[in-house]
């Protein structure tokens, strides 16, 4: 019996020496390797270079043009989420790289600071459903016309961090397009205004601001921009005296405007006796006042003194930045204009802007944020809460970067006064959620 046991003692002696020395080993194995991810996950956000942004263009630049007739197909979005994969779990982890709107890097942000999930309050949502739809639609057909065109509308920007993908951006798109157009042809409110509906079929994650000059603001500030009538007239008066220029095709090749300033434009260097005369086209002339609010809200109504009316908006700028704090006459950037069909927000280029209506567009930080992202603002107004839908289907030179403000498109007003009037009804600061179908 005591060689038994001396066997068995010597034997479970060896195999707990084998047990101890297998978890040695795998524990080594793993501290290894974690360490070595850490160190790569370190120098992954430290490159200068970003090549965490410049992998981002290069992996969505292969989904170029994948949808047709407005549906998505799943074996693209299989692909797609496949090829997406490593950079998402990389996403989810990293700090994200904010970039400008020349995409130079600016800083860097972990998710978790600004966005966390939730449920919708329970009140309902306020938009106009044919609005609504036309803008959702409009959106939705820029991914599927420009995707080769214009490749920034495939950066996963910063809600990346939450695992939210291009293909769910449009997966939302087209649910709530899908929604409405049924909703609409049964002559019924539409279930997208129910927050028990919105917060069963999407996940909700709420915005707080981050705002780097400002690191108390928490809520989104909502600034607040519309489309203005002026009169015009086709030719130079003494009250209308500030042209608004559209330039020729051949601009593309000889890039002369991108020389002059807004200063240099309006002492006359097109115009007769300059010398650049013949180079653009002149569209309009009105007042002074008139041309700084075109280019501030990016798109003018025209009443010509002949009864012809248009909607003009910008089309290409001088190259030279917007420089926040300074005021507009003493901006250096200018824009040049083209007439257009209706009110219109991002685009690539001017033919190809997406037509936008008055109380469910946002102008935002495309790059950063994204095209086409739903988002619900809440406020409370009379001590009761007031949710309002809209789609980020604009934005500009003050959005870029910027985590932390929304423009809103008011509508179209005679002047300013009346535009003032309108606004007091709507928030300064609101809290932000958007919204992503489950």
């Amino acid at each position: 019996m005591k060689i038994l046991f001396g066997q068995k003692f010597r034997f479970t002696v060896g195999c707990a020496g084998l047990l101890l020395a297998t978890l040695a080993s795998s524990y080594l194995y793993t501290q290894s390797k974690t360490k070595q991810l850490a160190q790569q996950n370190q120098s992954f956000t430290q490159r200068e270079n970003f090549t965490a942004l410049q992998s981002e263009t290069s992996l969505t630049s292969t989904f170029q043009n994948p949808f047709t007739n407005q549906q998505i197909s799943d074996e693209i979005i299989g692909t797609q989420n496949a090829f997406l994969s490593r950079q998402d779990l990389i996403s989810t982890s990293a700090p994200y790289p904010v970039v400008d709107e020349f995409k130079k890097y600016k800083f860097s942000i972990n998710g978790s600071q600004v966005f966390s999930p939730v449920k919708l309050p329970i009140s309902k949502v306020n938009f106009n459903q044919a609005d609504l739809l036309s803008v959702l639609a409009n959106t939705r057909k820029y991914f599927q016309d420009y995707t080769t065109e214009d490749p920034d509308i495939l950066r996963t920007g910063i809600l990346a961090t939450q695992g939210v993908t291009v293909p769910d951006v449009l997966k939302t798109l087209d649910f709530m397009i899908a929604i409405l157009k049924e909703d609409i042809a049964n002559n019924r409110t539409t279930r997208l205004q129910d927050p028990k509906f919105i917060n069963t079929n999407f996940r909700v994650i709420k915005w707080s601001a981050y705002n780097p000059n400002n690191k108390q603001q928490k809520q989104l500030r909502i600034t607040k921009y519309a489309v203005f009538t002026h009169s015009g007239s086709r030719k130079k008066t003494s009250t209308f005296n500030t042209p608004i220029y559209s330039l020729k095709e051949n601009s593309n090749n000889d890039k002369f405007y991108t020389r002059y300033t807004k200063q240099d434009v309006l002492s006359g260097i097109y115009e007769p006796g300059g010398r650049e005369f013949g180079k653009v086209t002149t569209l309009a002339y009105l007042t002074r006042n008139g041309l700084e609010e075109a280019i501030m809200e990016g798109t003018i109504l025209i009443n010509f003194t002949d009864g012809y009316q248009a909607f003009f908006n910008v089309d290409r700028n001088n190259g030279m930045s917007y420089i926040r704090g300074l005021k507009a006459t003493a901006q250096k950037r200018y824009w040049y204009f083209r007439e257009v069909d209706a009110i219109k927000g991002y685009g690539y280029k001017i033919d190809a802007k997406i037509s936008i209506k008055p109380g469910v567009t946002f102008a935002g930080d495309v790059l950063n944020i994204g095209l086409g992202k739903v988002i619900v603002i809440e406020h409370t107004q009379g001590g009761r809460k007031h949710l309002q839908m809209g789609v980020i289907a604009d934005t500009g030179g003050a959005f870029l970067p910027n985590l932390y403000q929304l423009d809103f498109l008011a509508g179209i007003f005679k002047n300013k006064k009346d535009f003032g009037q309108h606004i007091t009804q709507l928030p300064d600061y609101a809290t932000a959620y958007f919204l992503v179908k489950k």
